[in-house]
């Protein structure tokens, strides 16, 4: 697979590079913490650009108001009497069902609350049929997958399949793979983490379907940018985050087939799982609750099923118009810019989300995002963003950059990022920069965080997934 660039369209920097669309110069959709503000490491400090959304999206001022209403009556659901245990209760199980209404799904789906996307999916290989105690057959993925929808199928029957230079030669392959048989599942993200890129869900659903099999899609990027229909589309299963999606908290959801899901393996053994529970046998329970086990995340579903109805409420020609206005901006910048390259998947790929993933000549990513961050005020992701394979093939195995953008962004943040990397390539870092804890970092930094904050922003900036073996 090679790297794909965008050809600059435009050499002129700045706001005269035209075109520069009204509809994205303000946030599209208030969101809490908008104009806070980032101390730069020259002095002053300046409106925090926040370009990584794909990571964790800010929540909607309208669901942190929700989460101020309810938080008075949060208490511990299901089998409480008490007056806050019912309401917390209803508004839980109530989620379920805004969730479904959100996703299209089916009357008999289910709707199971998680961690997270990657706490769904592994909810699922712990769930697919067995035949005569054997697994009934193969989950089928590609070497584009975040690690979430990559890592919980090596523990199970498995299949990899390399994308190809194109979308239409990727789906070819897999129809070659599906017909040799033995395939059960079909694991595909709906939006790459990296590059943005949009996959034919309904082409890949009516696929699968064709030689026997069922498909799981990772919307952990999709659902936060498109609405996704699973009855349209012919979906199976959906897993996506609410910490994606404008909510706050760690909850995640699968919606799919009660089937397989009623007979398979508990995800978490214990309270609220079982019909008995006896010394030394069980008996488990159906439904949800039988992947829910323990004191389940009441504010992070509920908080979840809010932004949902506020996505759906949204007018989607000017939501998608936003979106597509600042990410436009950005490629045209920076693939204008000497030494910078744009990076995609695939050549013929017509769609993608709010995301745009970029690297310059003779710099380090973490480097770069460290001076963005320190000089700039903004703030961005770098590394291999948990897709070790799809990095090593598109010749970053040290990894790149990448900026994501979403309802609150602006188009004055895709600007700044461009002059950043601009003065990056005409007059170099304007500072000394250090390792500290694997992550680069200003030397010298006497900036301070808030009062409540651990003021360690080496140690608080190092992550895993940074070796390049």
């Amino acid at each position: 697979m090679s790297v794909n660039t965008l050809a600059p369209r435009s050499a002129v920097a700045g706001n005269e590079r035209g075109h520069a669309p009204s509809l994205a110069a303000n946030p599209f959709a208030a969101v809490t913490g908008a104009e806070i503000q980032a101390p730069l490491i020259q002095g002053g400090a300046v409106r925090y650009a926040n370009l990584d959304y794909g990571a964790s999206a800010p929540a909607l001022s309208v669901v942190s108001a929700y989460l101020n209403e309810i938080l008075p009556y949060y208490a511990s659901v299901h089998r409480g009497a008490g007056y806050a245990s019912q309401i917390s209760t209803s508004v839980y199980e109530n989620a379920r069902e805004i969730v479904r209404d959100f996703v299209g799904g089916r009357p008999d789906d289910l709707v199971i609350f998680t961690r997270n996307t990657t706490d769904s999916l592994n909810v699922l290989a712990g769930c697919l049929p067995q035949r005569q105690g054997e697994q009934a057959g193969d989950v089928l993925y590609l070497d584009i997958e975040h690690h979430a929808n990559l890592l919980p199928w090596q523990r199970v029957g498995h299949r990899s399949l390399v994308a190809r230079e194109t979308i239409a030669a990727t789906v070819a392959a897999l129809r070659e793979e599906l017909e040799t048989g033995g395939v059960a599942l079909l694991a595909v993200t709906g939006a790459s983490n990296v590059t943005g890129e949009i996959l034919p869900i309904a082409e890949l659903a009516a696929l699968a379907h064709e030689y026997g099999a069922r498909i799981v899609v990772d919307a952990a990027q999709l659902a936060p940018h498109r609405r996704i229909d699973i009855t349209a589309l012919d979906v199976d299963f959906l897993a996506f985050s609410g910490h994606k999606l404008y909510a706050p908290f760690g909850a995640g959801v699968l919606v799919g087939r009660a089937d397989w899901l009623d007979a398979g393996t508990p995800h978490l053994l214990g309270g609220g799982a079982v019909r008995e529970a006896r010394l030394d046998t069980v008996v488990w329970t159906t439904g949800p609750a039988r992947h829910e086990g323990g004191s389940p995340n009441v504010l992070g579903a509920a908080t979840l099923a809010r932004a949902t109805q506020v996505l759906a409420s949204l007018d989607h020609d000017s939501w998608q118009q936003h979106e597509a206005d600042i990410r436009r901006h950005l490629e045209e910048g920076l693939s204008a810019l000497e030494g910078v390259t744009v990076h995609r998947i695939f050549s013929d790929s017509a769609d993608s989300i709010g995301v745009v993933n970029f690297s310059v000549e003779g710099y380090d990513a973490g480097l770069v995002a460290a001076y963005l961050s320190a000089e700039h005020g903004v703030g961005l992701r770098d590394g291999k963003f948990c897709a070790h394979p799809l990095l090593k093939r598109l010749g970053l195995p040290a990894g790149s950059l990448r900026a994501s953008f979403g309802l609150g962004s602006r188009l004055e943040d895709a600007e700044r990022l461009i002059e950043g990397i601009r003065r990056l390539r005409e007059h170099g870092l304007g500072w000394d920069y250090v390792v500290d804890a694997g992550r680069w970092v200003p030397a010298n930094d006497e900036r301070s965080y808030p009062h409540w904050a651990p003021n360690t922003p080496g140690t608080a900036g190092a992550a895993p997934c940074t070796t390049t073996d």
